[in-house]
């Protein structure tokens, strides 16, 4: 069989999906400035998979877990999709691709702050789109929160996720790699 597409790295990516539900399960902190704007872990085992397997996987990840939240846990339906999409897909691309280049600290560090940077930027504008749709909020509402919420929530959870990852990653990147005997 294809070592891309082994039942095995399957699993891995399966597990990696099941670690982030869980962790979206039981941590969830409400962003002061903005309750409805709530911290969770989830993104660590994705922004994982992204330096362990790739940008390509990394996004297939999110993109499954982002459904499940959606749609299946009482997130926010199609808007909470889009944004955790896009706020988590862009990071774990942005990691998967900078890292499979140069696997070194350094890149890992220059990757991850990058991440965290684009992603905030990305959410800014997002929301003027997004936002002003879902809940019925006129754009310079959205506009208003950009500096006071929106910027401070997406550098807080990114890089909160993005600090955690480098700690712990090299300590499980071995059992991602390992083969199954």
């Amino acid at each position: 069989m294809n070592k891309n597409y082994s039942t095995e790295k399957i699993t891995k990516l399966g597990i990696m999906v099941a670690v982030s539900l869980v962790l979206l399960m039981i941590i969830r902190i409400p962003f002061p400035p903005a309750p409805f704007l709530v911290y969770d872990p989830a993104d660590i085992p994705i922004y994982i998979t992204a330096f362990a397997f790739g940008p390509l996987e990394g996004l297939a990840v999110t993109l499954v877990v982002c459904i499940i939240q959606a749609f299946l846990l009482g997130g926010d339906l199609f808007y909470g999709f889009i944004m955790h999409f896009v706020a988590t897909g862009i990071v774990a691309v942005i990691i998967g691709l900078m890292y499979k280049k140069n696997k070194t600290r350094k890149t890992a560090v220059i990757a991850l702050i990058t991440g965290v940077i684009v992603a905030t930027a990305i959410m800014c504008v997002m929301n003027l789109l997004v936002t002003p749709h879902y809940m019925g909020a006129p754009v310079s509402a959205v506009v208003a929160m950009i500096p006071t919420v929106i910027i401070p929530f997406n550098l807080l959870k990114a890089g909160i996720n993005s600090l955690i990852t480098f700690l712990v990653y090299k300590r499980i990147s071995g059992l991602l790699h390992r083969e199954a005997r």
